[in-house]
């Protein structure tokens, strides 16, 4: 069983930035893609930005050119660089993992919200 730890949510004025990480508790050597979901209130949880085991990442329109995600294996950890937010990023963002088509993990969320 692998757990996902978030952490770098928090409150910032619209145009500001924040740096999320995401750190799996074991070593992972194979996977699917690693990255980040994020649930508004009263909308559906959307992809934000994964990247795979080659590191070729694959990003929301609605981010690009603001958000980049990278990822240092040795750390088992994935990082979202979030620059110029606005309101429209507030939301729960969610780090996940899958591995395989029947093995798919989530961590606990966390907050981003931006003012404006």
């Amino acid at each position: 069983q692998v757990q996902l730890a978030e952490s770098g949510g928090g409150l910032v004025q619209a145009g500001g930035s924040l740096r999320l990480s995401c750190a799996a508790s074991t070593s992972i050597f194979s996977f699917r893609f690693m990255g980040w979901y994020r649930q508004a209130p009263g909308k559906q949880r959307e992809l934000v930005a994964i990247i795979n085991s080659g590191n070729m990442p694959n990003y929301a329109d609605s981010v690009k050119g603001r958000f980049t995600i990278s990822r240092d294996s040795a750390k088992n950890t994935v990082f979202l660089q979030m620059n110029n937010l606005n309101a429209e990023d507030t939301a729960v963002y969610y780090c996940t993992l899958k591995v395989s088509t029947r093995s798919e993990y989530w961590g606990q969320g966390t907050q981003v919200t931006v003012s404006s």
